[in-house]
């Protein structure tokens, strides 16, 4: 027996190989040998078995040589030679959808499906509905019906699926047959049950209730297991279920195929997985059972049905860890890794020891692939169980420190980073073990990403010395993307820890000799850093403005010299995370911009798309750059009127512009000098320039703009404009769309715009609060004790406090432990002018909310202005 399989193989193997080798010249050469008389069955079999190979490889066959090579097989049609002429229905299906005028093979291909020869009828049969035309189809329609309810089953099935194939160009005529179709699904024959059920629910799934009568019927009499799971499919796709649908499915779960059992489990899990664990009892039951049985498919099966149920109901799945934990040895590892991540999610805090010591055995004999997933399982039980991440670790930094593959090591480390976020207890242990890592590090990536989180957190730690030989070492030993990024972890060391401030110089002399280039400059450049206080907490705080308007304010600022010196403070802050919104239509249609400076192709965010077009104006050019823009513009009026308005925001250091994206949806409207008046409802606001859009033709954007200039008084921010869209409407044929000559004014009242503290702050990200708020100091500080009467909770008053100054969380502060009745929430921002704004909030909650804000900036007015801003 084993020596006929090898020799089988081999044979096989010899084929391949040979066919591997072929070219399509000399193929489509030999196809000439079917004119040759007399036909040889054999050698042409090996020619069709060459050209179906080149068909199915990829090799690419134009319509002259497809058309060539069918007609030279239709000769072959003279032979009666059973195996060939079936192998003349797979070319001619092949080669149906590149030849030309293929239809010529309808009246042989109807021949062979009406004769005696049931060998050939179902081949034949899938071949005619391949090449026919459907304006043809109603001259083989009786031939498809007789088909259909044949009883050979070859047949009735091959009718069945090439009705299939036809239903998409010719739903009206497959329609009809539905009488022959409906009795096929009662056939002895199961596939030709499940091939017309199928169909039936293909011809029927847009109309809802044909689909239930559908199933109700066909419920009661399928015997096929593949019916029976296409049913419960129909049913789970067009939920809610009736009741007798559900009862249907129940009833699956007691047959006597297992292929069944499994589909009516997983209908019940799908459909029900929002209800309670209750409602799933049955299915999980069922599985439960599947992974004591010998079967390793359904083992692997139910196994991963459980991991994702334990993903959103992790407590029903509790009553099949015993079965779970006895497949973690399973010689499958697929079942078993299935077995222990679900597992992991379904564990209780006193099983992880028990767990993690299942697996340290598991984890050497299985793929890194498969270890990975299981790293993704540790990842969310870390997340679980934050009092078991000492003993999480331990096993962690051994298998560190064993042999894998990058994306294995990579998870390892992403689950000792999310340790470290998460639980500051551990974060020097974690810390010691990346440290250990990284000596023998491979994957410099990794090394990046390690070293990039002791610059972060290492500085913080009770001991940072320790950490210092670790990262120098990266610096003599490693590639130079690893240097660099060491480099620059000094440079953490170095503004942030002043004691160790004299070492880390030295340490960064020694690098100006390396021999990289990156590196040196680096090197360089921190040392200049270091040497000046506003470039220490340029390195603790990182550049946070727009690198786009960063480098047109330098090439402006190259081609046109100033007296004064540059300054990153005139330049707008990077937004922080932008939020995925639709936004009109802003760019219109403009002319080029007259810029010197060349456009790189690359892909600018929202806010650099904003800054690209304000700079395109040239009546804006000469009031500064912007300080920022609002992320989501206000809707001025209603989606669904004649006019659609947008304003965003654009605050300057001295000016504020309102940008109006207009549409005009009326189609017999043409709109000629769109703007949009202003009259401010309050003091020292003052109206510089009004900027039109020259035309609004229909349904195509435009933009127009106003610009204010801000009051000198630092304190008055907040004011009310009401808006009134003005233009000349000239009629025109919505047709057309010509505009008549003469026009007349007409103007379209708009919601107001109200202008708030918020829009003059920027938020900002703080790696290091507590040096930025030391480094400003307490002689630029005012404090404030207040009661919040429009909070209950002090999750509620963080919310609106951040909302109100928009202002950016420091050192996770907006996480509030529940347990707590008072929490300390940091701020971070920046006033427009470049004034840095720092808050600490104490909020204390007994009856209400109370809190005590101290608040810090540069410029004493800032701190006043925010200060009493929140007591008012």
């Amino acid at each position: 027996m084993n020596v006929s399989i090898i020799s089988k193989s081999k044979d096989e193997d010899a084929i391949f190989h040979q066919f591997q080798s072929l070219d399509k010249a000399g193929v489509l050469q030999e196809v000439r040998t079917f004119n040759k008389s007399p036909i040889s069955p054999k050698t042409c079999l090996v020619i069709l078995s060459k050209l179906i190979y080149l068909l199915n490889h990829g090799y690419v066959v134009n319509t002259s040589e497809a058309t060539d090579a069918f007609f030279a097989a239709t000769k072959l049609f003279q032979s009666q030679d059973i195996a060939l002429r079936r192998m003349i229905y797979l070319v001619i299906r092949e080669l149906a959808t590149i030849a030309d005028d293929v239809i010529i093979v309808t009246s042989s291909l109807t021949k062979d499906l009406t004769g005696k020869q049931e060998l050939l009828r179902s081949g034949a049969l899938r071949a005619l509905c391949t090449v026919i035309d459907p304006s043809m189809l109603q001259s083989i329609e009786r031939y498809m019906k007789q088909a259909i309810v044949d009883k050979n089953p070859s047949v009735s099935s091959a009718a069945l699926v090439s009705s299939y194939r036809l239903l998409a160009t010719s739903a009206d005529f497959i329609k009809r047959w539905g009488g022959e179709i409906q009795e096929a699904s009662t056939h002895e024959q199961q596939m030709i049950q499940y091939h017309a059920t199928g169909l039936l629910y293909k011809i029927r799934k847009h109309d809802r209730l044909a689909v239930s009568k559908l199933v109700t019927k066909l419920s009661k009499s399928t015997r096929s297991p593949h019916a029976c799971c296409m049913l419960i499919r129909i049913i789970a796709r067009h939920s809610p279920l009736e009741a007798t649908h559900q009862d249907f499915i129940e009833s699956c779960l007691r047959h006597k195929n297992e292929m069944v059992v499994y589909e009516a489990a997983c209908a019940i899990i799908r459909l029900k997985q929002n209800q309670s664990s209750r409602e799933i009892q049955s299915a999980i039951s069922v599985l439960s059972v599947f992974l004591s049985n010998p079967k390793a498919v359904l083992k692997y099966a139910a196994a991963k049905t459980l991991s994702r149920v334990a993903m959103e109901q992790p407590g029903s799945v509790t009553i099949c860890n015993l079965d779970l934990e006895n497949l973690v040895q399973d010689p499958n590892r697929s079942i078993a890794t299935l077995a222990i991540t679900t597992l992991l999610k379904t564990g209780t805090e006193a099983s992880v020891e028990r767990l993690m010591k299942q697996i340290a055995k598991f984890m050497g004999d299985i793929p890194d692939e498969f270890k990975v997933i299981v790293m993704m399982s540790i990842q969310s039980l870390c997340q679980k169980f934050p009092k078991k991440h000492q003993l999480v670790m331990s096993h962690l930094s051994s298998w560190l420190r064993e042999e894998g593959g990058y994306e294995y090591k990579k998870a390892i480390v992403t689950t000792l980073l999310l340790i470290i976020d998460s639980n500051p207890e551990m974060k020097e242990i974690a810390l010691g073990h990346l440290c250990e890592f990284i000596e023998d590090c491979e994957h410099s990536d990794l090394a990046c990403e390690v070293l990039r989180m002791i610059g972060k957190e290492g500085p913080k730690a009770s001991n940072p010395r320790t950490y210092i030989q670790y990262v120098y070492n990266r610096v003599l030993l490693e590639s130079p993307q690893v240097r660099a990024a060491a480099i620059s972890v000094l440079g953490s060391f170095g503004s942030e820890c002043p004691d160790l401030l004299p070492s880390v110089v030295v340490l960064l002399e020694r690098c100006l000799l390396d021999d990289d280039n990156l590196v040196r400059d680096r090197a360089s450049l921190l040392l200049a850093m270091l040497s000046q206080d506003t470039g220490a907490s340029l390195i603790t705080d990182g550049l946070q403005v727009s690198l786009f308007a960063l480098e047109r304010s330098l090439l402006s600022y190259t081609a046109r010299p100033q007296q004064t010196p540059f300054s990153l403070k005139s330049i707008p802050l990077e937004a922080e995370a932008l939020e995925e919104h639709t936004l009109p239509d802003i760019t219109g249609e403009k002319e080029p911009s007259k810029d010197p400076v060349p456009q790189k192709e690359t892909t600018l965010s929202k806010q650099d798309q904003l800054f690209a077009q304000l700079g395109s104006v040239p009546e804006l050019s000469e009031i500064g750059l912007v300080f920022k823009s609002s992320h989501l513009p206000t809707e001025l009026t209603e989606s669904e009127t004649e006019y659609v308005v947008h304003c965003t925001k654009h605050m300057f250091s001295q000016h504020i512009v309102f940008q109006f994206d207009c549409t005009n949806t009326l189609n017999d409207q043409h709109l000629d000098s769109v703007y949009v008046e202003m009259e401010c409802q309050g003091d020292g606001f003052e109206m510089d320039c009004y900027i039109p859009c020259p035309a609004l033709p229909y349904n195509k954007p435009g933009t127009s703009y106003c610009c204010f200039k801000l009051p000198d008084d630092k304190m008055n921010v907040t004011a009310t404009f009401s808006n009134t869209l003005k233009f000349t409407v000239r009629d025109c044929d919505p047709n057309t769309g010509e505009p008549n000559e003469a026009g007349y004014e007409e103007e379209y009242v708009l919601k107001d715009i109200s202008l708030d503290l918020s829009d003059h702050i920027q938020g900002l990200i703080r790696p290091n609060f507590s040096s930025s708020w030391d480094q400003i100091g307490g002689e630029n500080q005012i404090e404030e004790t207040m009661a919040l009467s429009t909070s209950n909770t002090v999750e509620e008053a963080i919310t609106q406090l951040i909302t109100f100054l928009n202002m950016t969380p420091c050192d996770k502060t907006n996480m509030v432990d529940c347990s707590k009745k008072s929490h300390t929430l940091l701020l971070s921002g920046v006033f427009r002018g470049g004034h840095d704004v720092l808050i600490r909030a104490k909020l204390i909650q007994s009856n209400a909310v109370t809190m005590q804000i101290t608040v810090r900036s540069p410029d004493i007015a800032t701190c006043d202005l925010v200060a009493q801003s929140l007591v008012s």
